[in-house]
């Protein structure tokens, strides 16, 4: 990435992540000019060898990046992993709480090895009864009340596509560059930043849920939506055509009122 003029040119990055999440926050991270170093087990990535929906998986969210093989059952590949974190200045991973630490790689000992690294751990759940839980986008989507707002309530449909999964990866990138900024300003430390794929989600249908605190009314799912505009939803046109109309001022509702034919 040397002379690319990106803006995180000379940021090293050391990514343990797999599937969608993390990979997500380090491809962003790659595009935006920082040296992303993807360390993979002896097996490889799990979504190298996904097939159906999942076979772009590890294209899509991995490009950009560099890669290499580590076995942190070896004395000599942990050796590795410490001079890579050494000069890195952020580290991403997704895994379950406590299983990096097993390896010697938990936060509490990056910490006090590095005190300079920014940590970006990608999680299921925050803090609370759930936080040692895995947790997938289908599962935070029926759990949140999303699936419910997309399809109905009596039959839930999750959102098609990773949704949360990427959203929590664009997360990740804010609460980076937000550590990167202070840093330049001279702050020296480190961060120690947490993603919650759940409260991702929560985010998501919070306009909902405040919309119910206002009102008083349960939210109507998108098929059966109240629209907060007179004119907001696809339409048959002549020809057997579908398009979609969205007025949504009262300037575009006068120009939409004098085009009508």
């Amino acid at each position: 990435m040397t002379g690319s003029g990106l803006p995180l040119e000379g940021v090293r990055v050391v990514e343990m992540t797999h599937m969608v999440m993390g990979p997500t926050c380090g491809m962003i991270l790659a595009q935006l000019g920082a040296e992303v170093i993807k360390v993979e087990p002896p097996t490889g990535d799990k979504t190298r060898s996904l097939g159906g929906m999942g076979v772009s998986f590890f294209p899509l969210f991995n490009r950009g990046k560099r890669s290499v093989v580590l076995d942190l059952a070896r004395p000599e590949d942990r050796e590795t992993m410490h001079l890579l974190l050494a000069s890195a200045d952020v580290f991403l991973e997704n895994f379950r709480d406590g299983q990096l630490d097993k390896q010697g790689l938990g936060p509490e000992e990056l910490r006090a090895k590095y005190p300079h690294l920014i940590i970006a751990g990608h999680k299921g759940f925050l803090s609370g009864p759930y936080d040692h839980r895995p947790a997938l986008d289908e599962v935070v989507q029926m759990m949140s009340g999303l699936a419910a707002m997309t399809g109905t309530r009596d039959k839930p449909q999750r959102v098609g596509s990773s949704a949360n999964d990427i959203m929590g990866g664009m997360f990740g990138v804010i609460s980076i560059l937000a550590a990167l900024y202070q840093k330049r300003g001279g702050n020296q430390n480190g961060a120690d930043i947490r993603i919650g794929l759940f409260e991702n989600c929560l985010f998501l249908v919070a306009q909902h849920m405040v919309e119910y605190e206002m009102t008083g009314r349960k939210p109507r799912s998108m098929p059966e939506r109240e629209h907060a505009w007179p004119i907001y939803d696809i339409f048959d046109a002549a020809g057997g055509d579908r398009i979609f109309i969205g007025v949504v001022t009262e300037g575009t509702g006068r120009v939409f009122a004098a085009n009508l034919v």
